[in-house]
């Protein structure tokens, strides 16, 4: 099957039991606004770019409240069917590519602002995924950070996310440090370092 469309196929199934107005990590956004966000993302090639543009934001965002309209039956099943047959990420190897992350990411996101969350047992393949995306794109998150960031999970892997200042460590399995990377707090890590730079970093980290 494949790490992105497993975490697509579970946060449909979220989607499903929670219903359209269960909170996320998301500032702002229910599971109907999360819900409508990727499929915008998958069918709208005109609104797709402004997710990262700030430019054509404004159009992206007339388009997923559009969206956020539609029967909550109806946009789950368009998210599992995922997109159309000539989106780039139809295809299974893109799927997995861009595709990852970003589903790992949003499934916790929905799992993880619901009271009493735990993280899920460990997952070879899930794990795996989660710590690929997290050297990927370590040092693009971690750019402005003002301290020096290592990454490191209890089995021993790590990655230099940021090589500049006061060294700081954050110790914390794969999927909380892929979180902790995209700016969410619901993620249970440790820190080594000094209390300034600690401080430093997670001011940072608020911001992504």
């Amino acid at each position: 099957m494949g790490v992105a469309r497993d975490e697509r196929r579970a946060l449909c199934d979220l989607f499903e039991e929670l219903g359209p107005d269960a909170p996320t990590l998301c500032e702002g956004w229910t599971t109907r606004d999360l819900a409508a966000h990727l499929v915008v993302r998958e069918h709208r090639v005109d609104a797709a770019p402004g997710i990262i543009l700030p430019a054509l934001a404004k159009h992206t965002e007339r388009v997923q409240n559009d969206y956020a309209q539609r029967p909550w039956a109806e946009l789950v099943s368009t998210v599992r069917s995922g997109p159309p047959w000539y989106w780039p990420t139809s295809f299974g190897a893109l799927d997995e590519l861009t595709n990852t992350a970003e589903f790992l990411v949003h499934h916790e996101d929905v799992r993880r602002a619901q009271p009493d969350w735990a993280p899920r047992p460990a997952d070879t393949s899930r794990d795996k995924a989660a710590w690929a995306s997290v050297k990927q794109s370590a040092k693009m998150f971690y750019r402005r950070s003002g301290v020096g960031v290592t990454l490191r999970t209890p089995g021993g892997q790590s990655v230099i996310a940021h090589g500049n200042g006061e060294a700081v460590s954050v110790l914390g399995e794969p999927m909380d440090l892929l979180l902790y990377s995209f700016g969410r707090s619901a993620v249970r890590l440790s820190f080594e370092g000094t209390e300034s730079a600690i401080a430093t970093l997670q001011d940072a980290s608020r911001g992504l």
